[in-house]
């Protein structure tokens, strides 16, 4: 006899729209005359492993809605990254409670751990149904058109670029603006969207899909302050050398890394320092800013993007639906069906888990330092309705009386 629980978490990084998906799977589910329990896991699969639960179908669906609404990760969220071993003791924890179906929110890793607990289920001859539904902030899920998470991101990303670029233009000098993407560049190029006049920055752009090289940089920047007396510069803070090694490692004398070994890179501000340092000493430019743009984007309660809202709903509910009428687990994925419509389908788990996607040749200029009209139409309509537009005065000149 079948128990009619079933289990959501959410893992990985916040992003402004993870607790739509979430909340469609409650309120879906809810709809199903077989399911009894709907539980959400506190802090992702470290919640599960611990046993640590709440009952999501004693919430009222005007507070579920209020939480949709907020941004960041209501159940709370974590960095690990099971191995086979603790997949092995998710399985055995949800088999416990009888949750009959996993519904797990993240990136590639929570699809590899959606895929092994999987395995483990079929294995064991337990009936479970595991659906990874897609997150992420990067875009970098393969398979996907684009990822819930993502054009919110990106909204924040232009116009915080289109802001910037209003002060740089005030008081010019050069601003170096360093932006979440350690493979993928996605969310470094959204700052192309914040450019409205052909002078406006950012007048350069550096994405992880292309070698970084100093020397070119530096003679970039030079030939921008050149041309406009001034630049405005987004760059990925994944950039990296020929070998592949990250630039901020190249410059830095001290190398902070994260819990699984890898440089750390966002939040430091190291980058954005080092790239201006280099610029005021290499270049003699006094008036040098940088910034780190961080994990600002990942949870911005006023940047939110109405389309975005609207799909990472949609992901969640497709993900009950495909659970509950469909006969195999998978991974949740957009698919763009017109200018501008999507469509969702199930993709095979080991399609999507632990693969990374990057900015696709055609999505980066020829000199690899800004973006083609092909992502910004690609990007323009993610951001949804309503972006706010920036103004120039028209300057009638008056004539001066004294001439030097």
């Amino acid at each position: 006899m079948s128990s009619g629980k079933i289990l959501v978490a959410q893992g990985g990084g916040p992003t402004a729209v993870i607790n739509q998906s979430m909340v469609g799977v409650a309120l879906e589910a809810r709809r199903f005359p077989g399911v009894t329990r709907v539980y959400g896991a506190l802090h992702g699969v470290r919640g599960i492993v611990d046993e640590e639960f709440i009952d999501l179908t004693q919430e009222t669906s005007h507070n579920l809605e209020l939480v949709a609404a907020t941004p960041s990760s209501s159940l709370g969220s974590t960095r690990d990254k099971p191995d086979m071993a603790y997949c092995q003791r998710i399985f055995e924890v949800l088999r416990a409670h009888e949750i009959e179906h996993f519904f797990y929110i993240g990136g590639n890793d929570s699809a590899d751990t959606v895929r092994i607990v999987s395995q483990q289920a079929r294995q064991a001859g337990y009936p479970l149904r595991s659906i990874h539904i897609p997150k992420t902030i990067d875009n970098d899920l393969v398979g996907n058109d684009h990822t819930p998470g993502f054009p919110s991101a990106a909204r924040f990303v232009a116009q915080a670029f289109a802001g910037a670029n209003l002060d740089n233009a005030a008081l010019p000098g050069v601003y170096v603006g360093v932006v979440m993407g350690r493979h993928a560049g996605f969310l470094t190029a959204a700052s192309a969207l914040g450019k409205k006049f052909p002078d406006d920055g950012p007048h350069l752009i550096y994405l992880p899909e292309r070698t970084f090289e100093l020397a070119r940089f530096l003679a970039d920047v030079q030939a921008m302050v050149e041309r406009h007396g001034r630049c405005v510069i987004a760059v990925s803070e994944g950039i990296h050398d020929a070998s592949g090694e990250p630039v901020a490692t190249l410059l830095a004398k001290e190398i902070e890394r994260d819990q699984h070994g890898n440089v750390q890179l966002s939040g430091t501000g190291a980058l954005a320092d080092l790239l201006c340092d280099e610029i005021r000493t290499k270049l003699g430019i006094k008036r040098v800013r940088g910034d780190t743009f961080g994990y600002l984007q990942r949870s911005f309660i006023g940047c939110v993007s109405d389309v975005d809202q609207r799909e990472a709903r949609e992901v969640g509910e497709k993900a009950v639906q495909f659970a509950f009428w469909g006969d195999a687990d998978g991974s949740v994925a957009i698919r763009r069906t017109g200018f501008y419509s999507v469509d969702y389908e199930l993709l095979p788990l080991d399609e999507v888990a632990g693969k990374t996607r990057t900015m696709e040749d055609e999505f980066i200029s020829a000199s690899g330092t800004d973006v083609t009209d092909a992502f910004r139409l690609y990007l323009r309509p993610l951001l949804g309705s309503r972006m706010p537009d920036a103004f120039r005065l028209r300057g009638a000149r008056v004539p001066k009386i004294f001439r030097t």
